[in-house]
């Protein structure tokens, strides 16, 4: 049985759902060269919450969780099924850890925008995982080295956020200079050599850090996949790049 890969999107707007572009189309040449898994595991920076929960529904409803984006984009839905049951066993194989099984939320944009292009059929069952907000860094790089076991079992590991997400800065006066992009190569290279311990500890790393990651949801995504990496898994990068001057499309493939 092939291990399955293990990839962390640097989603971007929402409005990707619907277009075609450089960062899309990566994410479907992606999809059309791995094998069809069992299930995906999903973890996006929009359920960061008081707690770890999966979404355990056979059904999950299309969360559209932003506003002021055109009407196409709020109709949008990624009817994908759910997996009860592989949730119950993700509970299980997590234990003692507290993980409640919800079936409240469902799949965000942080989670639909990117997979629609990914298997834009819907057809591949997907669970998602909240983000214990409550935990450090560390907490969710080691809790993606307990979920590496499951690229075994025929389910692929899909983790969505950006590595630079700011903004009020995107929305304000554009940036004097390149501290987006000096951040981003510095993750895309303690990522490619897997010094991961910088990367744990990222608001140490300098004001390029602090500015490029104001609040933590949507960097801790990649620490999942890193913690998800095999020894012998080679790391690539499908998309990079800065938006706006402030928001990272940078994506990191395991495996």
């Amino acid at each position: 049985m092939a291990r399955f890969p293990a990839v962390f999107f640097g989603h971007g707007s929402p409005m990707n759902a619907l277009e075609d572009n450089v960062y899309t189309q990566a994410w479907a040449a992606l999809g059309a060269h791995i094998p069809r898994p069992r299930a995906i595991l999903a973890i996006s920076a929009h359920w960061y919450v008081d707690g770890t929960r999966v979404t355990a529904m056979d059904r999950p409803p299309t969360i559209h969780d932003f506003g002021g984006f055109p009407r196409p984009l709020q109709e949008f839905l990624y009817p994908a099924p759910g997996d009860p049951a592989f949730a119950a066993e993700l509970v299980q194989s997590l234990a003692p850890m507290a993980v409640s099984a919800d079936e409240r939320w469902g799949l965000d944009h942080g989670t639909w925008s990117v997979l629609t292009h990914v298997y834009p059929h819907a057809d591949v069952p997907v669970v998602q995982l909240s983000m214990n907000a409550n935990e450090p860094a560390a907490f969710h790089y080691e809790l993606g080295r307990r979920l590496a076991r499951w690229r075994d079992d025929d389910v692929l590991l899909v983790a969505s956020g950006n590595v630079v997400h700011n903004l009020p800065v995107m929305f304000g006066r554009p940036p004097a200079d390149d501290w987006a992009g000096r951040f981003e190569q510095r993750v895309r290279a303690l990522a490619r050599d897997f010094d991961v311990q910088p990367l744990i500890d990222f608001d140490e790393l300098g004001p390029d850090a602090a500015r490029s990651i104001p609040t933590p949801e949507h960097f801790l995504p990649l620490l999942y996949i890193l913690g998800a990496r095999q020894a012998d898994d080679a790391i690539t990068f499908p998309t990079a790049g800065i938006i706006a001057g402030a928001l990272s499309m940078l994506s990191v493939r395991v495996g």
